[in-house]
């Protein structure tokens, strides 16, 4: 089964190499590494999508974690597109890297693109036992999918809140502290984080599913300690200052929770 497994992720690294290749090249030309982002997102439906042409257990196993992984992948990949996130300005922390990379700026997101692709690939062990192993128990696969399913609409009610209030001029320079915003400086990945809870969660209704535990705690060590929430806060710091400070000294990070008082 082992080897079953690694032999799927070899080919979904390939795959997403690819993609991440292809989108490197219109990056260099567009100089917007936002493209990133939005195929790190869409690559995970293909990745579902192949791993359901070649699975080896039954449907019932695989169907409703399959159908997270796309509906999660396509919803979050169509917010980003619609944001601007592959066609508008580079996003904030992007062009802080670029212009501290200055000449090697080129080479470092090829790297960072190619990382995004392997990434891909790991995070895959969070989902891709239940395509070639049959499930025992039900409950873990009952509440993975609550779990993971939560998560999906609690990022889709927060990035609607953020695209509404950003909607509105009046609200240009200013900290968003409306909805789920009021509760957590970054509810969307908080939400993003249950999904993969969820997987993980799912995974232990089979044999040799404990993997799955390492994608969720990957993402959640990426979220708090490196591309998210330190890289999100700083750029925030930088663009609005004071008022970012005073949202920090309210707001929980991460988990949602009552504001303190100002």
């Amino acid at each position: 089964m082992i080897r079953t497994v690694a032999l799927r992720l070899g080919v979904i690294w390939a795959v997403c190499a690819a993609i991440q290749l292809a989108l490197w090249l219109v990056a260099r030309r567009t100089r917007n590494a936002g493209i990133v982002d939005v195929g790190w997102t869409l690559s995970f439906a293909i990745v579902a999508i192949v791993l359901a042409a070649g699975a080896t257990s039954s449907v019932g196993a695989w169907l409703p974690i399959a159908a997270i992984v796309v509906a999660w992948s396509v919803r979050l990949g169509g917010y980003l597109i619609a944001r601007g996130a592959a066609t508008g300005p580079e996003e904030g922390r992007y062009a802080e890297l670029r212009r501290t990379r200055g000449a090697s700026a080129d080479a470092f997101f090829f790297a960072f693109f190619q990382a995004q692709a392997a990434l891909v690939a790991v995070l895959a062990t969070a989902f891709v036992v239940p395509f070639v192993v049959e499930p025992g128990a039900a409950w873990p696969r009952a509440l993975g999918t609550a779990v993971a399913v939560i998560g999906v609409c609690g990022e889709t009610i927060a990035d609607a809140q953020l695209a509404r209030w950003r909607g509105d001029p009046h609200n240009r320079g200013r900290v968003c502290d409306v909805g789920l915003w009021s509760w957590s400086r970054h509810p969307n990945y908080f939400f993003e984080w249950l999904v993969w809870l969820g997987y993980a969660v799912y995974g232990l209704a089979f044999d040799y599913g404990w993997i799955a535990l390492g994608g969720q705690a990957l993402i959640f060590a990426s979220i708090w300690k490196v591309t998210g929430i330190p890289a999100t806060e700083a750029q925030a710091l930088r663009t609005k200052g004071d008022a970012y400070r005073a949202y920090q000294a309210r707001v929980s990070a991460f988990v949602p929770r009552r504001p303190r008082r100002a």
